[in-house]
């Protein structure tokens, strides 16, 4: 056996002997029924078995003799007596008051009716006038037989005045000898049982414990950054539906996984580029353009813009965790949408006059809405932000707010090549971009579509966006007029 086998071997041994292990519990759960089921035979077939045998035979001769009572005064009694007698294989006998035998007679060529026994009849005779209800049921002691008997007695009223006594007697037969022979029985239907049991246990065991452990393995798997792995079904729904959530899992996990290594390659070009400018210019400064006003001016204004690029980039990935983590307080006031987008896009002049970019700005008369106007303002201009960086060769962004009755929808339409339905619901995560393609954006940091998200969950506000490849996209929410 190979080294590999023998730690194989040994693993599986550790794992039966792992007393908190599924497998170990389920094989010693199954042994416990079984022993317990044995048990309860055991006691009932052995320990009770005489007094459930006296209890039934008591009963069954004390049927007889309610039904014998309740037939007396037929013209067939005696029949009667005589076939209930020889079907249940008792002694019947009708006793007048001195203890003298009525029933059966004895005719010429029948057999001879069973003596009385004198003792036994005296004691019958006083224990059923003792009564209080005119019946008995004992157990006595024949001495013939050498054997307990069961009696029955009960009082029958005589038409000519006369009590009869209705006297049954039936024999406890000895079941030593039965218990005997069950006691050997089960004793090898206890080793045999006991046999399966644990050889059903173990199979059971393993057949429950096995697809956990396949799921176990793929986890471990999955724990060292395989996305790959896929978690097998078993033979068990909860097994089944464990599987698929799991598989679920480890494909979101692997889209998550995609994603923040697209957040930190971009981060990273985001970062490197303006600090890349600002050490160049920075050099330039030092070696060239120090004493010449003009070009060292010039080159002082590149280091300032991409400075407060920097910071875009910081202030909008503090504000997204500040968002998702729930810091900021909501608040809620009416103000004018309208003239709150007609302030922001006040900001974006200077992209009008140096980059030749068009607004155009369609508004409806009555825009007021309700929500927290500082956290919109932050939605409206990343919106408007994003169709800048996105927008087709004509540079033409449009803005529209239109009031709907209850709602007034803000708009912002840009005409640039569309985003494929694939992707539609990818386009709010960090730094995403359709088609991979990650480019220097004119505008913003490239988080703005996050952090419109998150407000507009937060908020539970309406939003979406409506795309046709090759005709642009159109970014949309709604707030309420009242």
């Amino acid at each position: 056996m190979s080294i590999l086998n023998k730690l194989k071997a040994v693993n599986k041994l550790k794992l039966w002997l792992d007393t908190k292990s599924l497998k170990f519990k389920l094989w010693i759960y199954f042994i416990l029924f079984a022993v317990t089921i044995m048990t309860i035979l055991w006691f009932l077939q052995i320990v009770f078995l005489k007094t459930y045998y006296k209890s039934m035979k008591t009963n069954e001769i004390k049927k007889v003799g309610n039904a014998l009572v309740s037939e007396y005064g037929k013209d067939d009694f005696e029949d009667i007596v005589y076939s209930t007698s020889f079907k249940r294989g008792i002694i019947i006998q009708i006793l007048n008051e001195k203890g003298e035998l009525v029933l059966p007679s004895s005719n010429f060529g029948e057999p001879r009716p069973p003596r009385t026994d004198p003792i036994g009849t005296s004691m019958f005779i006083k224990k059923l006038l003792e009564s209080k209800d005119g019946k008995v049921l004992y157990t006595a002691e024949n001495m013939s037989l050498r054997a307990p008997t069961v009696v029955y007695g009960a009082v029958l009223q005589s038409e000519k005045g006369e009590n009869l006594y209705i006297y049954i007697n039936g024999l406890l037969d000895p079941i030593d000898s039965t218990t005997s022979v069950l006691k050997n029985q089960l004793i090898i239907v206890t080793i045999i049982s006991f046999l399966l049991a644990i050889g059903l246990s173990f199979l059971i065991a393993s057949k429950v414990s096995k697809p956990i452990l396949k799921v176990t393995d793929a986890a471990s798997v999955l724990a060292k950054g395989n996305y790959d792995v896929i978690f097998e079904k078993g033979d068990y729904t909860e097994i089944n539906q464990l599987a698929d959530t799991l598989n679920y899992a480890t494909e979101e996990l692997s889209k998550t996984e995609e994603l923040r290594r697209d957040f930190i390659a971009n981060v990273s070009h985001d970062l490197k580029t303006p600090l890349t400018l600002i050490k160049s210019y920075a050099e330039m400064i030092r070696d060239i353009s120090g004493d010449k006003a003009e070009k060292r001016n010039s080159h002082l204004q590149v280091i300032i813009d991409e400075s407060n690029r920097l910071t875009e980039l910081v202030n909008d990935i503090l504000n997204l965790s500040k968002l998702q983590s729930g810091i900021n307080e909501i608040e809620y006031n009416t103000f004018d949408i309208g003239a709150t987008t007609n302030d922001i896009l006040k900001r974006f002049i200077v992209l009008t006059e140096q980059e030749g970019y068009t607004f155009q700005f369609n508004c409806d008369e009555d825009t007021m809405v309700i929500g927290d106007e500082k956290k919109i303002e932050q939605v409206i201009y990343n919106l408007i932000s994003n169709a800048v960086n996105y927008t087709g060769k004509d540079k033409l962004v449009t803005i529209n707010v239109k009031n709907l009755g209850e709602y007034v929808q803000f708009e912002v339409i840009d005409t640039g090549k569309g985003i494929p339905k694939e992707e539609i619901n990818h386009i709010w995560d960090k730094y995403y971009r359709s088609g991979k393609t990650h480019k220097r954006s004119v505008i913003g940091a490239g988080l703005g579509l996050s952090i419109v998200k998150t407000i507009l969950m937060t908020y539970n506000i309406n939003f979406g966006v409506d795309s046709t490849l090759g005709k642009g996209s159109k970014f949309w929410f709604q707030l309420k007029t009242k």
